[in-house]
């Protein structure tokens, strides 16, 4: 048995497992990383990179369908469903070298290619080795929950690891679960010539604000996606092609590929966190501010910590451990400034509070400004016009803001940084925008907020009628 001595071992080399480990070892730690599968994790291999390349894809063949609005003929696609796999696995082999072994070993990273079980408090074992750590990183991330729906290991099913071996195109696909990952997967494929139906046991979207959510769903059921809500799957009979979801209310849904998409589980099993003393808890381990676990040790990380499940929250976490483990010095993490986006077309995003969280907590002294797309020049230019923002503000301060529309992932940054630096909504004012963009939809949402204190004030109008009369 072979032993080694780290200053920080990392298990697990996806988003956050791989920042932490490139982090530290620039900054002069001993860093040994484990990881028995791929390199890069879901989100290089199964998740954010290869759905957003099929999206794109979907795109394309969309624009060439709904071109004569702009004055160009309207033609039918001619979909190749195995060369938008190429596409997409292109895509992962061009990003691929950044997460690699060879990258990760040229920073001076020992890597071990194995998975990694706790033997003890501070060490652990990978193959035929032990490692012993003075600090240890679990960032394990997590896996597709697959329901137990009866009936469902008896027929073929895909899930988002597996839906990217599939090089012949559903016929008629079936999604299991009408959250972002079903709902953009679902768009994806409608566009790529696929019938699609999706089966939601609750309300589709429903973790996002209703108001913001109706734009895109309505806009999905337009181009032809048939979204089934509050239908639980009870029930999964058939074979390969020709696949029927019961539902519980009586509804019996054909099609010839099932995808399910329901959430995520967390990666624990096998780690042997009893033998170090970790606890767990029913959405992943066990975590205080700081993200460490029930071992003061052991820090967990990203999808495992139980918490919000995006690829860039794993990596905030990196920053706010390395800060701890390499400099001694208190870090905590916080949620109130992280943003998400849904990238369906049109697409929806969030940061901070919604509507309906905001006047829960702060009641009457919450004031909703609102901006819809349909006023911005530029999105009139480019026929992209569905669509709001909606900012929720607390004494002069966004407390959060929904945005649904085009570029609605790019248009929430600016309140991501207006809520992680505490701004106040007279700063976004005071931004210039190029016209016409876009963005000047943030500005003018900021301009909603004081049109009534300008416009509408009676104190206002007097003290301009008084500067006209007095100055001459």
């Amino acid at each position: 048995m072979k032993r080694i001595k780290t200053d920080i071992l990392v298990i697990g080399a996806g988003s956050g497992g791989l920042s932490v480990a490139a982090g530290a070892v620039q900054m002069g730690a001993r860093v040994t990383l484990l990881e028995g599968h791929k390199m890069g994790g879901d989100c290089l291999n199964y998740g954010c990179v290869p759905s957003k390349a099929l999206i794109a894809s979907g795109k394309a063949a969309h624009a060439q369908a709904h071109s004569s609005v702009y004055g160009v003929a309207d033609a039918v696609p001619q979909i190749d469903y195995a060369g938008a796999k190429d596409h997409v696995q292109g895509v992962i082999s061009q990003i691929e070298p950044v997460d690699s072994q060879d990258r990760f070993e040229g920073l001076g990273v020992e890597v071990i290619r194995e998975f990694g079980t706790f033997i003890s408090d501070r060490e652990v074992q990978a193959g035929d080795t032990v490692i012993t750590a003075r600090r240890i990183v679990i960032a394990t991330g997590s896996s597709p929950l697959v329901p137990p729906i009866e009936g469902i290991n008896d027929v073929p099913y895909l899930t988002n690891e597996t839906l990217w071996e599939l090089r012949e195109r559903p016929e008629h696909l079936l999604i299991i679960g009408g959250g972002p990952i079903g709902m953009e997967m679902a768009q994806a494929h409608v566009r790529l010539g696929s019938k699609v139906t999706v089966i939601e046991g609750d309300t589709a979207l429903g973790k996002d604000d209703p108001e913001a959510a109706a734009i895109v769903l309505d806009n999905l059921r337009a181009e032809g996606i048939e979204i089934i809500e509050g239908a639980q799957a009870s029930r999964i009979e058939g074979k390969a092609g020709a696949v029927t979801v019961h539902t519980e209310d009586g509804q019996s849904v054909h099609g010839t590929h099932l995808l399910v998409a329901v959430g995520r589980k967390t990666n624990t099993a096998d780690l042997g966190l009893e033998a170090a003393g970790i606890e767990t808890t029913r959405t992943g381990i066990k975590v205080d501010d700081s993200l460490k676990t029930t071992n003061r040790r052991v820090y967990a990380i990203g999808d495992v910590a139980g918490g919000l499940q995006f690829t860039h929250v794993a990596g905030y976490h990196a920053g706010v451990i390395i800060r701890s483990m390499l400099f001694a010095l208190p870090s905590k993490a916080k949620t109130s400034h992280i943003p998400w986006a849904t990238y369906t077309d049109p697409e929806l995003a969030q940061v901070g509070l919604t509507e309906a969280q905001a006047r829960d907590t702060h009641g009457d002294k919450l004031e909703v400004v609102r901006f819809h797309y349909v006023h911005n020049d530029r999105a009139i230019a480019e026929r992209k016009t569905k669509g709001l923002i909606k900012v929720m503000v607390v004494k002069g301060r966004p407390v959060g803001a929904t945005i649904a529309g085009h570029q609605a992932g790019e248009l929430i940054n600016l309140w991501a940084l207006v809520l992680a630096n505490n701004m106040k909504m007279s700063q976004v004012a005071a931004m210039v925008a190029p016209y016409p963009t876009i963005g000047e939809v943030n500005k003018r949402a900021a301009g909603a907020y004081f049109s009534p204190r300008l416009f509408e004030s009676d104190l206002v109008k007097r003290v301009v009628g008084l500067v006209q009369r007095l100055i001459p």
